[in-house]
């Protein structure tokens, strides 16, 4: 079986981790990362974006804010807008304004949410022309409506998933991925919700909840390494896939879209 066309990007950008990284947020209780190691699977996963055909801009470290790595959730990025968001952790607000300057060289008419909305990009699931929008413990109903307005003012359609109920996940795409045409990687705690009727879905086994966070890059999809049923899965509908260690960044609530603005 062939795979579905991709959605072609040219472009990504991407922040190494600082060297205090470990200072970052995190839910999890899975030790603390290891820098080094942590940058050696950064560097792979650069490599991977290359390989998929992008040019990848590279932003400098920012021990500013230690989460700072996790460029997704500062913009959510389109083929006909940009929205710099306001991220719902308060030691993350500023992360934004060191990364506007970067969206408005390619995007000069960047919009932007503004209080009381807050809204992490983890929490958007861009599926064609339509958007998955989360509600979650990081993206409030403001936030989620505001950018639903400026989605709409693009001629692109939305629907709000609430996450606030499900465990074990931060953002709506921790367990939730677009893989093109109608088909979607959920996790289970996702997979009987109204929202994603009318889709074709891949339901990841338990125990490897965290793959779920996989991301299609033109012809390929980038998966986290150590899944072996999620990846055999994606390569029988025919699906190249790209396995990447992402241990150390699991430990910091990160997933492999977290680790680039892809457009």
């Amino acid at each position: 079986m062939n795979s579905p066309q991709p959605q072609l990007f040219r472009r990504a950008i991407v922040r190494a981790p600082s060297a205090n990284f470990a200072e970052g947020l995190t839910t999890v209780d899975f030790g603390a990362p290891d820098y080094d190691r942590a940058l050696e699977q950064h560097a792979a996963y650069c490599v991977a974006l290359e390989q998929c055909g992008l040019d990848v801009l590279h932003l400098e470290p920012d021990a500013r804010y230690p989460d700072a790595t996790f460029v997704e959730d500062a913009a959510v990025l389109t083929e006909r807008c940009a929205v710099i968001t306001r991220p719902g952790a308060p030691s993350r607000l500023e992360e934004v304004d060191a990364l506007r300057p970067v969206i408005a060289e390619f995007y000069p008419e960047a919009r932007s949410i503004v209080a009381p909305g807050t809204l992490d990009g983890g929490d958007i699931c861009e599926a064609g022309s339509h958007f998955f929008i989360g509600l979650s413990e990081r993206t409030n109903e403001a936030g989620a409506q505001e950018l639903a307005r400026l989605l709409t003012a693009c001629d692109y359609t939305w629907s709000f998933v609430d996450i606030r109920g499900v465990s074990g996940i931060l953002h709506l795409k921790s367990g939730l991925a677009w893989l093109g045409e109608q088909r979607l990687v959920v996790i289970e705690a996702l997979r009987d919700l109204d929202d994603f009727k009318g889709h074709d879905l891949v339901s990841v086994a338990r125990g490897e909840e965290y793959a779920a966070n996989c991301v299609r890059v033109n012809d390929r999809v980038l998966i986290a390494a150590g899944y072996p049923i999620l990846e055999c899965m994606l390569r029988e509908q025919g699906y190249k896939t790209i396995a990447l260690d992402m241990t150390e960044f699991q430990k910091m609530d990160g997933g492999l879209s977290c680790l680039s603005l892809r457009f």
